[in-house]
């Protein structure tokens, strides 16, 4: 077996051990999630706009709460995850919502191999490149899936945030900000419920704007903007401060925490 493979293989473990910590806690709001509280957030929304009757492929969808906030807004979405746990439950809550998504269990880089239909959106949000080393199959793949002429978006955690060791009581620069090298953590609990009875075990690469934004053009996508945003949907970060936006924010407002990406298919 390969090391990439069973950094893969480690990974889900780790996912599959945090589904039903993250289907508990305050972060996820289950029970709201179930009364019709919409799991996205300003960015997304604001990018993507109106999308019903366009179909929408969800990529590292975990279990699934953003892909079926899509789909009650009336997408034909498709959720893809690493995690069986996840996609278990997703499909659990599709059926329980009386929604109409599909999802499936694969590695995100074998999307393509699952899925014979292109879509008019591909989407992923916050904390999903980390967990892949090489982003060229990534934009190859989010370019294959994609018909000409849609779109695709993104919005996730800054490079400069995983620059940070967490793991530090204080935490400091350690990492690289585009960096090859592996990086493995192993600590107790997750970033939803930091006192939960679960070790996490992590393989995971920081990757760079420039990476990002090259995988993606060099697939054939025209890049419409790039944004940086000081301002996080998720307070999961040490020392963030609510902002005016309801959102949380360094108090010194150094670096960015977010970005987006928006892009088309040519």
């Amino acid at each position: 077996m390969s090391l990439e493979k069973q950094y893969f293989n480690t990974n889900r473990a780790t996912w599959n051990k945090k589904v039903s910590v993250h289907a508990q806690s305050v972060m996820y709001n289950m029970s709201g999630f179930k009364q019709g509280v919409s799991s996205l957030n300003t960015y997304e929304l604001e990018a993507l706009g109106n999308v019903s009757g366009k179909s929408l492929l969800h990529l590292q969808c975990h279990f699934g709460q953003d892909t079926l906030s899509w789909s009650r807004m009336g997408a034909r979405c498709v959720g893809v995850d690493i995690s069986e746990e996840g996609i278990k439950l997703a499909k659990q809550l599709n059926a329980e919502l009386q929604l109409d998504a599909r999802f499936i269990c694969c590695n995100v880089l074998d999307t393509a191999d699952y899925i014979s239909e292109p879509f008019d959106i591909v989407f992923t949000s916050y904390g999903v490149i980390g967990w892949l080393p090489n982003l060229k199959p990534w934009g190859a793949m989010v370019a294959a899936c994609l018909k000409k002429g849609g779109t695709f978006f993104m919005a996730e955690f800054h490079p400069i945030v995983w620059m940070f060791d967490y793991t530090k009581q204080t935490p400091e620069i350690t990492y690289g900000y585009n960096q090859d090298e592996v990086i493995f953590e192993t600590y107790s609990g997750t970033y939803a419920n930091t006192e939960a009875n679960i070790i996490s075990k992590e393989y995971t690469w920081n990757h760079g704007l420039g990476e990002v934004v090259s995988a993606l053009t060099q697939a054939g996508l025209h890049v419409e903007y790039l944004k940086e945003h000081h301002d996080s949907p998720y307070n999961v970060l040490p020392n963030l401060v609510e902002t005016e936006s309801g959102m949380f924010g360094l108090k010194t407002r150094l670096y960015p925490l977010i970005f987006s990406i928006k892009a088309t298919k040519l």
